[in-house]
């Protein structure tokens, strides 16, 4: 597939882009710093620019493009670029940034026919990842019914821009994906972060003590460009582990008293409900830090 992929030199970004081209995809990098993948066409574009964006996503892509008689077309649009969290710049630089450069990839590519979007959402839209003080779900695991209402400039914008999405779909019935990607983690840090947070998993809370490895991202974003006809979907993405050694019926009882538990869980599930993912995309996450770090609860024994 050509893919005009935005934000691909980010965290999570970069990971995914450099997994769709080795797949053999012809992927395009729209960011603001390039990224240096073999493979890959950096283009510097600026998202809250809509005539940049529309430029950039009608435009050749790669000078090789030019002995066609025409120039191709995108296949795929998948829009990770955005301010990644509070704090990096005001509350409403954060805000505006992230709704308008949405808004502007989502009326590019619905405009020149592209019939497969798939867009960052985030973990942090049910309101409990930057929340001023502690929020707790209304119930776990948390799935994608859970009400939306957080208190954040940057979980607002993703809020706002699910229903911008949604709004693009009912106007022109392309297929668009939004993923509600949980706290993103690299192999590297498993051995650097997760010691401390198997000492005290109160650390993880702010996440509902879930994770996702960009490897299983990328196959994620694979699954979604691959499924077609689903219209306006929203999925939870996270490992299907807790990122603590705590059992999950423990973190139940030292951080939920006295929250629904909607329905069984296993013994070391996430909280951040995937069933979703699993049934509609045939989706199944395979890595898990106890790939690397031993499990403190095997050395009591």
């Amino acid at each position: 597939m050509r893919i005009f992929f935005t934000g691909g030199s980010g965290k999570a970004g970069q990971h995914v882009v450099a997994h769709l081209a080795d797949r053999g995809h012809h992927v395009t990098n729209a960011d603001l710093a390039p990224l240096g993948h073999p493979g890959v066409v950096d283009l510097t574009v600026d998202l809250t620019d809509a005539g940049d964006v529309y430029s950039a996503m009608a435009g050749t892509a790669d000078l090789d493009e030019l002995d066609l008689a025409e120039p191709p077309t995108y296949d795929a649009v998948v829009h990770f670029a955005a301010i990644p969290r509070i704090g990096l710049r005001s509350d409403a630089s954060t805000y505006a940034t992230n709704t308008l450069s949405t808004y502007h990839v989502l009326e590019a590519a619905t405009r020149l026919g592209i019939g497969k979007i798939v867009f960052a959402s985030s973990e942090t839209t049910y309101g409990i990842c930057f929340a001023q003080g502690e929020r707790k779900p209304l119930y776990v695991p948390v799935d994608e019914e859970h009400p939306t209402v957080p208190e954040d400039s940057y979980a607002m914008s993703k809020v706002a821009s699910e229903t911008t999405a949604r709004s693009f779909h009912a106007r022109t019935g392309a297929d668009i994906y939004g993923l509600r990607i949980n706290n993103v983690i690299e192999p590297h840090e498993y051995e650097e972060l997760f010691p401390s947070f198997l000492d005290d998993p109160a650390q993880r809370r702010r996440n509902l003590f879930a994770y996702i490895d960009v490897r299983d991202l990328g196959q994620l974003v694979q699954r979604c460009l691959e499924v077609d006809g689903l219209g306006f979907e929203i999925f939870n993405v996270a490992n299907a582990d807790v990122s603590v050694a705590s059992t999950t019926q423990e973190i139940i009882e030292e951080f939920y008293p006295g929250v629904e538990v909607r329905r069984p869980m296993g013994r070391d599930e996430t909280f951040y409900a995937i069933d979703k993912a699993r049934g509609v995309l045939g989706w199944e996450p395979q890595h898990s830090w106890r790939d690397v770090l031993p499990d403190p609860r095997a050395l009591v024994r």
